[in-house]
């Protein structure tokens, strides 16, 4: 009868803690992990404690994901129109008296300097998923269209910052939440279709768009710059071509084997640019050439596909819209990183995930990881 009053012990206590913990999820993230810490060592060996931060920077987003993860998904929604509301106001406190670094106003002191537009990579999705799953069996055209509406304010803010990057993922964001809600393809195809268009057009007109004087009414002037040197990164090699040179040469001359580890000459010598940040993926592809980029997005695309996996078999329609609009924003992290490094997209900042350097984007990865857990947990509950 003792046996029955004896206190359980502190492994027993925080088991259940870890018994949620999606396995393949994690080993995906766990091999993307270790590349990045790799290539951080490799790339930032003359960056002082930049190889230390950013293995800080992975345990504070291991941190976030674990106390994430322990939040039911129903509980989740309690902070989907706070978080959203709080985010916006900052945004609108950034335009009236944000403070500038580099040309753009995008943070705010609230007793801490923040950069608002990071809370609505997460709020966003939240948000939209809120809304769905409240209209669930009675979906409009008009809950479309406050969706977008919802989704417009928040990427209007953050573009007039300016900070397209930061735009492209919080749109990105909304609009996987939209699709995946079952917004018609008849509504989808035609704004693709004139983009279609539009980026052929480009490519025809280039020489004429881009003539030195010409100016673009609907973009900034950087924004104009970053297409115009996609177009062609030689028309001014040494200044606003150069990143995207120098990451074209340094991924063609890493070769089917890279250089290997610490021997990248355009790394080392300091050709490419933020190579611990938005170029890095040029570093890693300098030294472990295409068999290590073919890991790599082995292991991007193992995650999305696991993560897209949990939110089919999502027990609610809020979590299945929102595991399917994060894991899908890592996709977009991915793609727009990789895409702006090899040449086919704008430069437009954004970081390759747990490979580039950054707490605040690090955060935010962790916070996405902890839905994911914590819906696969729900669903094993449930399933239970």
């Amino acid at each position: 009868m003792a046996a029955v009053f004896d206190k359980p012990s502190v492994l027993q206590r925080i088991a259940p803690m870890f018994q949620g913990f999606d396995g393949p999820l994690a080993f995906a993230v766990f091999l993307l992990a270790c590349a990045g810490m790799v290539t951080m060592y490799s790339s930032g060996y003359d960056h002082g404690s930049r190889f230390m931060d950013h293995g800080r920077n992975m345990l504070i987003a291991a941190s976030i994901m674990f106390v994430v993860a322990q939040i039911p998904p129903q509980r989740l929604m309690a902070f989907a129109v706070p978080m959203y509301v709080v985010g916006v106001a900052l945004l609108i406190a950034v335009a009236v008296f944000g403070i500038t670094k580099k040309g753009a106003r995008r943070w705010v002191n609230i007793g801490i300097t923040i950069q608002p537009s990071e809370i609505l990579k997460i709020a966003m999705p939240l948000m939209l998923a809120w809304w769905f799953q409240k209209r669930e069996g009675q979906l409009r055209p008009l809950d479309f269209m406050v969706a977008i509406v919802l989704l417009a304010v928040p990427v209007g803010l953050i573009v007039k910052q300016p900070d397209l990057g930061t735009a492209i993922l919080v749109m990105s964001a909304g609009l996987f939440v939209i699709f995946f809600a079952g917004l018609s393809w008849k509504l989808i195809l035609p704004p693709f279709l004139l983009g279609g268009v539009g980026v052929l057009l480009l490519v025809i007109l280039e020489p004429q768009l881009c003539a030195d004087g010409m100016r673009w009414v609907i973009l900034h002037d950087y924004q104009q710059q970053r297409i115009c040197t996609l177009l062609d990164p030689t028309r001014d090699p040494l200044g606003k071509g150069f990143h995207i040179i120098q990451g074209m040469i340094a991924i063609g001359s890493g070769g089917m084997l890279g250089k290997g580890f610490m021997q990248g000459t355009q790394t080392h010598l300091e050709f490419i640019p933020e190579r611990t940040t938005d170029f890095i993926f040029a570093a890693y592809s300098e030294e472990f050439g295409l068999a290590g980029n073919l890991f790599l997005i082995g292991s991007f695309i193992f995650l999305v596909f696991r993560g897209l996996a949990i939110a089919l078999e999502a027990p609610t329609l809020f979590s299945r819209l929102l595991a399917g609009a994060v894991t899908l924003i890592f996709f977009t992290y991915a793609f727009v990183n990789m895409g702006m490094v090899v040449g086919i997209l704008p430069v437009v900042g954004v970081p390759l995930p747990f490979i580039s350097y950054g707490g605040t984007a690090m955060v935010t990865l962790g916070m996405g990881l902890g839905i994911l857990m914590s819906v696969s947990k729900a669903k094993r509950l449930v399933q239970s």
